[in-house]
Parts: structure tokens; sequence; C-alpha cells
């Protein structure tokens, strides 16, 4: 199982089912990045290397790293030169050309340490280039679930574990870790859930819902509701309320 905040989990098989569109739509932050032929990159928690293989395609030397046995698994399945390493602590000194980071940055709560750690891996003027969930993200969901906590009792911080900056807040701190900041922006994104919100919740936040123990299902309903009239349309097609930030900053 992959551990990604105190109680979060997931296989690589349900992330595949529920979640592939996170490397689908990953294709303007690789416009961003803009890989040049033979260049070094770190793939910051890579996941099972599903768009590490399409940034080697492009042309890179790439390494991905991740905290998750598992998904690191999946990914050498594909050809991935997998490191096992947590973002919060990265192991390498002046030896990319780029480090980039897709839908992950927002678990990483020790941001300071995370900077610091891609900045001492990047060559000088070595760029870093990410996209993550940015002030807004899931906000509707995040709502309903703390409604739900508060009615039932339930500890109301379960429900947005997540680090969701603004970008003048995410580009104060690049530039206190020595970065020189080249754009950032805030990019909305409703983004379709082919199998539905209860997965989107059970994937994404089953700690949040096991901690109402035999109420969990009725828990999950109940914040599916709350969110129907505003992320189902009349066919019930659901849809996540995601907004991402995008960056590149540089090595000062």
């Amino acid at each position: 199982m992959t551990r990604l905040d105190n109680n979060q989990s997931w296989t690589s098989d349900s992330y595949d089912t529920h979640a592939r569109f996170v490397s689908r739509l990953a294709g303007e932050v690789v416009e961003w990045l803009d890989i040049k032929p033979g260049e070094k990159l770190l793939d910051l928690a890579c996941g099972d290397g599903d768009l590490t293989v399409e940034l080697a395609k492009a042309g890179a030397d790439v390494i991905g790293i991740d905290s998750s046995s598992e998904l690191l698994a999946a990914a050498r399945q594909k050809g991935v030169d997998a490191r096992l390493m947590d973002g919060q602590a990265i192991d390498f000194e002046n030896q990319f050309d780029a480090v980039f980071s897709n839908a992950a940055l927002h678990w990483m709560l020790d941001q300071d340490s995370v900077l610091n750690g891609v900045h001492k891996a990047l060559k000088p003027q070595g760029r870093f280039v990410a996209e993550f969930g940015g002030h807004g993200n899931v906000a509707a969901i995040v709502t309903a679930m703390r409604a739900v906590a508060i009615h039932r009792g339930g500890d109301v911080s379960l429900a947005n574990p997540w680090f969701f900056p603004s970008p003048p807040v995410y580009r104060q701190m690049l530039e206190e870790h020595g970065f020189t900041v080249k754009r950032i922006g805030l990019f909305p994104r409703p983004t379709a859930l082919a199998t539905g919100m209860a997965q989107w919740l059970k994937l994404f936040r089953q700690p949040f819902f096991e901690q109402f123990g035999d109420q969990m299902d009725d828990a999950l309903s109940e914040v599916e509701e709350l969110l129907r009239p505003a992320l189902c349309d009349a066919r019930s097609a659901w849809t996540a309320d995601y907004v991402r930030l995008r960056f590149e900053a540089v090595k000062s």
C-alpha cells in the first residue's frame, strides 16, 4: 500500500482505475518544462511512472523518485529508473538540469524541506517546473466533508490534509529558497470523474471516512448528496472542482 499522509493509502491498481486522469491531463505543465534532448531530469513523486515514460520519450535522461514501494514497482516494470525517496528528503546535489513534478506537491506539507532539496538537486540555472493543487482546489468537496464531520462529531482536519497555496504565497516561498520565478498562475480545471464521486472520495480521503467506523458508508453517501447539486449533472456525470497551480522557476 502507498502511504501519503498519516493514514492515506491506495494501490497501484486503484490509482490506475480511478485517477489515471492525473497523468493524462499533464500536457500543459510538460509544455512548460520544454525538455531539451539529453537533459538530466528528476521526476519528483513519479508514481507508477506513466508520465515519466513520456518525459523520457521527449529526450530526457530521467530518474523518478517516490515514497511508495508499490508504485515504484509499477514504474520499474515500465523501464523507469525509479528510486525510493521521500520528496521531503531529496538526496541529490547539483545533478539535474530540471526537476519536474505533477499533482504531488500538495501532499508534502514540509515545503521548506521540499524546496531546499530541489534547489540542492539542481545544477546552477536549473529549472523547477511543477503543477499541483492551488488555492481553491476541491473547495466544494472539502466543504462538504467538513460539514459532515461537524454534523457527525468527527475530526474536521481529516477533510483537508493538503497544501493548496495561492500564486503570491508560493512565489514568495520559491524566492525565499533561492529561486527566480519566471511564471506562475492558477488554472481552473473542472475534471470529469469517469468512475464517480464516491470512488474519488474513497481513493483520496479514505482516512476521513474510516473515522466513522460502521457509519462510514452513511457518511460517504451524505458527502456525495451534499455535492450532487454542484458537481453532478443531469446525466449523473460527476466533475471534481480542480484548480491547479503551475509554475516555472530557475535556481538563482
